[in-house]
């Protein structure tokens, strides 16, 4: 990778097409057919090793945000018209994990000066696949963050998932309980990101609060995020569940992973507790825990957020389960079928939205 920031479109689209040529296979090659016009900024022509060829209708911008996605579809389409038998290439300075995976799911090859690359070809057969930055290595301090990180977009994230309908900037900062500011900058990340709309009247929206949920995975982690600790209830989990009813509210507390999921979406027996604890130390003691450094059954979060509390209840059980929300996002992070455990919480939440969406 070049270590100087290309500047231009121009510059991108050089860089971008240069890596393409690089990754080609032995005995492929490309060449410009033509450069800017009113239709594209560069139609490339690739030929594999017998000299049949493609063309490829680029695009190249410095900057793809996740909004922008739908609009560059919408472009490759018209280019399909005027160029039959042509395919799209998106050229960008820095293409963030998000984004790639958003055209990857529009179905738009794409390369990136840091070597993100991701480029199919039906006639003649090309999968080319690359690697380059994770974060952009050339982002200023005054340019936005791509992240959801933070207790802030924990908090807005949250809210989001749980409550139904448009917000205004105040009611959002209410029931969050973000600051102003921070609310303002989870909202334009998300706009950014193609995952949330303002209306005429100024009203934020968001289609879909999976996609959130899944994009805030990528920076929130029930074992990544927050202090844990690793413990053995001795006479099982079913035990340990009785155990916890019988403590009432000694200790606070709620359970999510698989044990609160059952609660929804039974997917299997559970095998590990996860459970949120203001005081590990507390509740080990409580609930007659053995601290443990193999073959654990029970994991004690002490949050580095407290949103994880918000919107808990008591099951028939009389035991304090964490909101499906928060529950999904520690199974999309969690270890060993947790993650498959997640999606099927995830289509219960989808089938069944009023009964746990307010």
């Amino acid at each position: 990778m070049e270590s100087e920031a290309p500047e231009t479109e121009t510059e991108v689209l050089r860089r971008g097409t240069a890596l393409l040529a690089e990754r080609l296979p032995a005995g492929w090659s490309t060449r410009r057919v033509s450069g800017r016009d009113k239709w594209t900024d560069a139609l490339i022509e690739i030929s594999d090793a017998r000299g049949k060829p493609a063309t490829l209708v680029v695009e190249a911008k410095r900057v793809v945000e996740g909004r922008d996605v739908g609009r560059l579809r919408e472009r490759l389409d018209v280019f399909a018209r005027e160029f039959p038998r042509a395919q799209g290439l998106v050229v960008a300075r820095y293409l963030s994990p998000p984004v790639r995976a958003k055209l990857t799911e529009a179905g738009i090859s794409y390369v990136d000066a840091t070597g993100n690359m991701r480029v199919e070809v039906d006639r003649p057969g090309l999968f080319l696949f690359d690697r380059g930055a994770d974060s952009d290595p050339w982002r200023g301090p005054g340019r936005p963050r791509g992240t959801l990180k933070g207790e802030p977009a924990a908090k807005v994230v949250r809210a989001i998932a749980d409550f139904a309908g448009a917000w205004t900037a105040r009611e959002l900062v209410e029931v969050s309980k973000a600051s102003t500011g921070s609310t303002y900058r989870v909202v334009e990340f998300l706009e950014r990101e193609g995952m949330a709309a303002r209306g005429d009247d100024g009203r934020v929206s968001v289609a879909d609060w999976t996609q959130v949920l899944r994009r805030w995975s990528d920076d929130y982690g029930f074992v990544r995020t927050n202090q844990v600790t690793r413990w053995i209830a001795p006479r099982g989990l079913p035990a340990l569940m009785e155990r916890i009813c019988s403590s009432g509210d000694s200790a606070r507390y709620a359970v999510s992973g698989t044990l609160a999921a059952a609660e929804w979406a039974a997917y299997a027996p559970a095998r590990l507790a996860m459970i949120y604890v203001a005081d590990a130390e507390q509740a080990g003691s409580l609930w007659d825990l053995r601290r443990a450094d193999a073959g654990a059954n029970v994991m004690l979060a002490q949050p580095k957020y407290e949103v994880v509390f918000e919107r808990s209840a008591t099951n028939a059980d009389d035991v304090r389960v964490a909101a499906p929300s928060q529950v999904v996002v520690d199974l999309m992070t969690g270890p060993g079928r947790n993650p498959s455990e997640a999606e099927e919480l995830l289509e219960w939440m989808k089938r069944n939205e009023q009964s746990w969406r307010t």
